[in-house]
């Protein structure tokens, strides 16, 4: 949802709410955790109650390609997801004030967690919240779409997540979602890309001048080319694939 459409009060519980941990999630290679979330805690109880994930800074393994602050990422693409209007990234904000410090807090997306990629391209009737995730890679330059990170809720919505390694200022794309190269993208997903033209979001504190730069050129190069393209490069695919 664009900014100035979101209710007034819709990050609050994250930007907010007390953070208590209540575990670890399996399986990340970074220290990823599963949070409780209460705002204006009182003896009634919250206000405004939820789930989040945590990803603080002191729990990144260093990678030789990307810089720390992954988290960062994290947030960046949540803004681009909302600059386009799509509403694909769960919501991400900031928080200094967290358990383990300084780390990105991500609304906890309710999923049918045997559902991935590979299950949901059999369903034809998915295919364009799956074109559009695919277009959205190529704007954030995506090192690691694998099939587990499209998440299906109850009502039939397709989220992303985990973009800790997005925006790199070299073409780094690496995803499960090459079935639609060679086609045109669709007249009204280049209308919002056209869209961040005139009103790109808010990288600010969470990209440099050259990571915002070569986004640029790649929302001028979506637009230009006008359809999905083909694998690139040695590795095209992230390991393992789900």
């Amino acid at each position: 949802m664009p900014e100035d459409e979101r209710p007034p009060q819709a990050l609050s519980l994250l930007d907010e709410g007390e953070i208590e941990l209540k575990g670890r999630m399996p399986w990340s290679s970074n220290g990823t955790f599963l949070v409780g979330l209460c705002l204006d805690p009182g003896d009634g109880g919250c206000r405004e109650e939820g789930d989040a994930i945590y990803k603080p800074l002191r729990g990144e393994r260093p990678l030789w390609d990307f810089p720390g602050g992954l988290y960062r990422r994290e947030i960046a693409a949540w803004r681009l997801s909302d600059a386009l209007g799509w509403d694909m990234v769960p919501d991400t904000v900031l928080r200094r004030n967290a358990p383990l410090g300084e780390g990105s807090l991500q609304r906890f997306v309710d999923a049918d967690f045997s559902e991935h990629y590979f299950t949901l391209l059999e369903r034809e009737h998915l295919h364009p919240q799956l074109r559009r995730m695919a277009v959205f890679d190529l704007l954030a330059n995506n090192a690691d779409r694998k099939s587990g990170h499209c998440l299906l809720t109850e009502d039939g919505r397709i989220w992303g997540i985990d973009h800790g390694v997005c925006f790199h200022d070299e073409p780094k794309l690496r995803t499960v979602i090459w079935d639609f190269a060679g086609e045109p993208i669709e007249a009204d997903l280049l209308a919002d890309v056209a869209g961040l033209l005139g009103g790109p979001p808010d990288f600010d504190d969470v990209l440099t001048r050259v990571e915002y730069g070569a986004f640029r050129r790649r929302v001028e190069a979506v637009l230009h080319l006008g359809c999905f393209p083909d694998p690139q490069g040695d590795r095209p695919y992230p390991w393992p694939l789900v």
